[in-house]
């Protein structure tokens, strides 16, 4: 007898939070009452891995380069604030980009650029590591992961393909620059 009333309790405790949870999975409709989606149907995710070896420790090149908002020194960009959660941990957003910390560990984070209305999600994500090599010596590797696939043809991919690939290897060689104790130089006038 109590081993029954313990199944409908924990049916009935499935059944709401299926409900919950099916709402809370619901997009609300727009203002045509219709609902919108910036799924793309057929994505090509495209994969970009970078690296670049930096002659110093692990923990240095880290301390230096590995802050969530250090991207305004190497990319280099104008300003980087934290526009919520805690700095330098999972869940916290950057101006840049509004980029989200999705994943971290000692040497390393993952960011996403979230979903935006009116636009196709490409699914963006960029890894940032530094990982040892000798006692002085580290590899950074940068890699950014998107769906491509609303670009016009296959020559627009790849030289989408080819041009972020050259300006995340600047930032890396930049990260280098300043790891090793250098000054970056200022950027070439638009």
């Amino acid at each position: 007898m109590r081993f029954r009333g313990s199944l409908r309790i924990a049916a009935l405790m499935l059944a709401v939070f299926g409900i919950v949870g099916a709402a809370a999975q619901t997009p609300a409709p727009n203002t045509a009452g219709t609902f919108a989606s910036s799924a793309v149907e057929n994505p090509t995710y495209v994969v970009i891995p970078m690296e670049i070896t930096v002659d110093r420790p692990v923990d240095e090149v880290w301390k230096r380069i590995g802050g969530y908002c250090a991207i305004t020194e190497w990319f280099p960009l104008p300003e980087c604030r934290i526009l919520s959660g805690a700095a330098d941990d999972v869940g916290s957003v950057r101006s840049v980009g509004t980029e989200v910390m999705v994943a971290k560990t000692q040497y390393s984070y993952t960011y996403t650029q979230p979903v935006r209305a009116g636009r196709p999600y490409n699914l963006y994500h960029g890894t940032l590591e530094a990982r040892p090599m000798s006692p002085g010596q580290t590899k950074l590797i940068y890699t950014l992961l998107f769906d491509n696939s609303m670009l016009a043809d296959d020559a627009a991919r790849e030289k989408d393909r080819e041009s972020r690939r050259a300006l995340f290897m600047r930032a890396l060689n930049n990260m280098k620059i300043l790891a090793e104790g250098g000054k970056v130089p200022p950027a070439a006038p638009r």
